[in-house]
């Protein structure tokens, strides 16, 4: 027997510097299993983040992370822009 689908939860995504002017919004709730999904949920209500999401780096809860880890319910998914400077 296969294995099931992670089920969706709802997290908080908080979007930072130029992701935040893309969404024009510094956070909202979106919902998915994994972190890539609810980037997915992110793109598709703010197609400007498009462009954004495919460089950022994502965090949950404070750590860096890939698409595929899976959120947990009332998590924090952060998507940070690459920052140029020094």
């Amino acid at each position: 027997m296969p294995p099931s689908a992670p089920e969706s939860r709802t997290v908080t995504v908080r979007y930072w510097a130029a992701a935040r002017a893309a969404a024009g919004t510094d956070s909202e709730q979106r919902a998915g299993a994994t972190v890539g999904q609810v980037v997915e949920a992110s793109v598709a209500a703010h197609p400007d983040l498009a462009r954004v999401a495919a460089v950022a780096t994502f965090l949950l809860d404070g750590r860096s992370v890939g698409r595929d880890e899976p959120v947990p319910a009332g998590g924090t998914v952060e998507v940070l822009p690459p920052f140029a400077g020094g």
